[in-house]
């Protein structure tokens, strides 16, 4: 359904008050992420549509073997994205652990065995000998997409000297946490207003640095964890209850309030963000006292300047 555009030089663009625009300006750009899996890794399922496509009139073992290779190179082009998925994940994060499952490496296996189905389905004669080409054709699609795609994290990044227990208690959080982000982010698309999209967009980018911060440095998880469980769930709520109403009767006041309502919320994150980051440089000052006094007591004086 086609929405109208909406914006501060649109004819109603006057309308809305002061209470409508976040306290804190930022570009609409902040916090955008590139897609990680993109035109590149979505044309690698045409190749197996083709290839199904073209084996349907053949044979019985024809059709058989060039919908086997069509189901591995689609199951591949699946892998792939998800891994991409998975790997942008973990380089914005600064803690994180490898994927349990290499997806990346899995879909280049995969795009291998469906190149050489392919060469094997287009001569069934071939002699036993002959089993070369499909081999060659088939390392050569594996290779060739590790190098296009690269391989997935194989390490874990910055977990030493961290307790797992406490970064599994970080994650349940986290993954609780981003559920209520996707429920808002999807509820508030029925009310079909474009400024509260993006209004719900920079909130979702503040609740993420929040996010980042916790993983970072867990120690305060129990207190983060009331505005990451509590706070996100009567968001999505109320997200909810706006977009049933506004896509109804476009009730001008009830669109101030819940855009005061995340002002409010974004304005608590921002308190909670700047106390986790003070308890942070406190902790630090706290060492160095610790070392600074370690060293006078062998002898070492340190400039103070």
């Amino acid at each position: 359904m086609a929405q109208r555009f909406g914006g501060k030089h649109s004819p109603d663009g006057a309308s809305s008050g002061p209470d409508d625009r976040p306290r804190d300006e930022r570009p609409a750009y902040h916090g955008a992420r590139v897609a990680p899996a993109g035109a590149r890794s979505n044309v690698l399922f045409i190749p197996g549509v083709i290839l199904a496509i073209l084996s349907i009139n053949d044979g019985a073992v024809g059709m058989a073997v060039g919908l086997a290779g069509a189901a591995s190179l689609v199951l591949g082009a699946w892998l792939l994205r998800d891994g991409l998925l998975a790997e942008a994940s973990f380089h914005e994060r600064k803690v994180a652990r490898r994927p349990a499952i290499p997806r990346k490496i899995f879909a280049a296996a995969l795009c291998g065995i469906g190149a050489g189905l392919a060469v094997f389905r287009s001569d069934l004669g071939m002699a036993f000998e002959q089993l070369a080409a499909p081999l060659i054709f088939g390392g050569a699609a594996a290779a060739l997409h590790l190098g296009a795609f690269g391989i997935d994290p194989m390490k874990d990044k910055g977990m030493e000297g961290i307790d797992t227990f406490t970064q599994d208690r970080v994650a349940r959080v986290v993954n609780e946490a981003e559920s209520y982000l996707t429920a808002m982010t999807d509820a508030v698309k029925r009310a079909g207003d474009r400024q509260v999209e993006a209004r719900v967009e920079r909130f979702v980018t503040k609740v993420r640095e929040m996010i980042r911060t916790v993983e970072e440095d867990p120690r305060d998880l129990t207190g983060a964890k009331k505005f990451l469980s509590v706070y996100l769930m009567g968001a999505r709520d109320a997200t909810v209850k706006f977009s049933d109403v506004f896509s109804r009767s476009s009730d001008r006041n009830a669109r101030s309030d819940y855009m005061m309502l995340l002002t409010d919320l974004e304005e608590s994150f921002d308190k909670k963000i700047d106390k986790l980051l003070a308890d942070n440089n406190e902790d630090l000052n706290i060492e160095i006292e610790v070392l600074r006094d370690r060293l006078q007591r062998e002898g070492v004086h340190l400039d103070r300047r």
